[in-house]
């Protein structure tokens, strides 16, 4: 057993279960929380960017589908009939860019399983048919202030909460949204459970914050922590739970028996992913700002969560669209024996002019773009790569261009280097197929040009937003400057002092880091500045660095622009998304106080 220690303050408290945190999410998740996690609710959470643009593409091949289809077939299936009867309500935003597609797959299966249940509908967020009178007006991309592309095939507002507590007060027992920020789907069903009011801004950032720590699934209990090592039972990871009060503040746990590990520095790590200015996380709802978020070991795998702010939202959406962008190959060679790195880049350079001649033959223009990347060299690692001797490889050669046939053509040659070059080549796995390239593209869009709405059986009504109000002025930081101590210094790696995460948002990267001790946050002020970032890791980010603090965790946050090569599906990289970035600025070099290395061993 755990032996988990309860922690509670008087009064009601909801237990909503993280069941998922991407479209490809174990199917252990809903089937452990419902079975045993004691939870009220069960939230899942699918639509990640790149996840919108899959969803895109297969809903233009296929018009019913565009929906998380493990969502009905293999989730729900495995868990709804024990769900009904405990009563536990459901809120997943599965539905994708066709909501209604997969409530109808969901009430079938329900219908099956001989389950009764009420299926509630939130849509509204799909402003395609405004995309038109948008790019007339002209509209530009929220960051690099490109024009809107003519064609567009998909672009989805992000919607809020209040939706989502609607569907519930009008009594669904499962609600299906469309594109909402990720922390809706739990913020919607606090609101409804506390009855919040939509200016209760503390709460609301306070509720947000639960349903970031749970989005992600296991990232909250100890998936990709840095310290990997001291995380047990990988196989059998628990799912979040968070335990919440009316006063807003929570208890993240997870169920028992099961492995992981909740901590203040697995959550706190959760906390810094991918929330850019943690004094302005923007969201629908409200403007959180978790600077001064506080992280409390109350039990074993018990974490208290309290402190987040809140200040009135902006009067805008953000709109993620995607838009074509040609099409793209990527395929893998094995490439074994002395002098390995050599030959697979020798073979790639062959592979890629090769590819040109037969483009120029048959009268088609050069490829948009393309990457060698040897895997098992440290190539990601650019100019602070170890050059240490391999002897096994792995080519990855994407190219792109505007002309599928162009790329399947190409396709056919990607396995041809088996027989014709270097000696120890394997491992093609047949031709690789061709795939569409679809691009994010981002804008604001005032909320006045959209309208949410909620369906429950024959019933449609829409959702009014509350009036908007001034942000008014932000909370300005206590000052906690800490003065490092005087004398030696010992150059270590940033891992010995700091545990780090790294995620995407389009094409930039966000990378956190946390002092492994509170008094060791001057250092990471001093050492890693955003000039250091920008500079180590200059080989990938072609953009500005800002950084950010959150002395309430101890820590402080990096947002790197265009720093991913397009992000997402337009990306060539092997790690589009930037999983990796944190990894490799741990590695930087930081010159620490040898006094503090002695106080706070690692």
């Amino acid at each position: 057993m755990d032996g988990q220690m309860t922690f509670s303050t008087p009064g009601k408290v909801v237990r909503i279960g993280g069941a998922s945190g991407f479209w490809g999410d174990s199917s252990l998740g809903p089937r452990q929380l419902v079975r045993s996690g004691g939870i009220d609710y069960l939230v899942f959470d699918y639509l990640a960017e790149l996840t919108m643009s899959i969803l895109a593409g297969a809903r233009a091949k296929r018009p019913t589908e565009g929906y998380a289809i493990d969502f009905v077939t293999v989730a729900l299936r495995s868990v709804l009939k024990q769900a009904v009867e405990q009563r536990i309500r459901i809120v997943s935003n599965a539905g994708g860019v066709n909501p209604k597609g997969c409530a109808k797959a969901v009430q079938a299966l329900a219908d099956e399983l001989g389950v009764p249940v009420r299926v509630a509908i939130v849509e509204g967020d799909d402003v395609l048919p405004l995309a038109a009178a948008m790019r007339a007006a002209g509209t530009v991309e929220m960051s690099s202030g490109e024009p809107m592309p003519e064609r567009l095939v998909s672009a989805n507002a992000y919607l809020g909460a209040l939706p989502v507590a609607q569907a519930l007060a009008a009594g669904a027992d499962i609600v299906i949204t469309g594109r909402c920020v990720d922390s809706a789907v739990t913020l919607g069903v606090l609101m409804h459970e506390f009855d919040w009011a939509a200016d209760d801004f503390d709460r609301l950032a306070a509720g947000s914050l639960a349903g970031h720590i749970i989005e992600c699934g296991c990232q909250a209990t100890g998936g990709l922590h840095t310290d990997w090592a001291s995380v047990p039972d990988w196989a059998n990871i628990g799912y979040p739970i968070v335990e919440c009060h009316e006063d807003g503040s929570f208890v993240v746990t997870k169920p028992a028996d099961t492995g992981g590990l909740v901590t203040p520095a697995t959550v706190g790590e959760q906390l810094l992913y991918e929330i850019g200015d943690p004094a302005s996380y923007l969201l629908p709802d409200v403007t959180c700002d978790f600077r001064q978020v506080r992280v409390e070991q109350t039990g074993p795998h018990r974490v208290l969560v309290t402190g987040a702010r809140g200040r009135p939202p902006t009067g805008t959406y953000k709109v993620s669209a995607t838009a074509p962008a040609g099409f793209k190959v990527s395929g893998q060679l094995t490439i074994v024996g002395i002098d390995a790195a050599a030959k697979a880049k020798r073979t790639g350079e062959a592979l890629l002019e090769r590819g040109r001649r037969l483009l120029r033959e048959c009268g088609l223009t050069d490829f948009l773009g393309t990457r060698i990347e040897l895997l098992g060299t440290e190539s990601a690692y650019g100019p602070h790569a170890r050059p240490l001797p391999t002897r096994e490889v792995v080519l990855r050669l994407t190219v792109t261009h505007a002309d599928r046939r162009a790329l399947e053509m190409f396709s056919r040659e990607l396995a041809a280097p088996g027989t014709s070059w270097s000696p120890g080549t394997t491992g093609a796995g047949g031709r690789p197929p061709v795939s569409p390239v679809l691009r994010q593209f981002a804008w604001l869009m005032p909320k006045e040009q959209v309208t949410p709405t909620v369906t429950l059986g024959e019933t449609t009504f829409t959702v009014t937003l509350p009036p908007p109000q001034p942000q008014g002025a932000l909370e300005p930081l206590v000052p906690t400057e800490g003065a490092l101590p005087a004398g030696a210094r010992q150059t270590v790696p940033l891992l010995r002092i700091a545990l780090g995460r790294s995620g995407d948002k389009g094409d930039t990267s966000n990378i956190g880091l946390i002092a492994r001790h509170p008094a060791l946050l001057p250092v990471l002020r001093d050492q890693v500045t955003s000039e250091r970032v920008a500079t180590y890791l200059g080989h990938l980010v072609q953009g500005p660095v800002q950084r950010y603090e959150l002395p309430g965790i101890h820590a402080i946050n990096l947002v790197c622009e265009r720093a991913l090569g397009g992000g997402g599906m337009a990306s060539m990289r092997n790690d589009p998304l930037g999983k990796g970035m944190a990894q490799m600025l741990l590695d930087m070099p930081v010159d620490v106080p040898t006094a503090m290395l002695q106080e706070f061993p690692a």
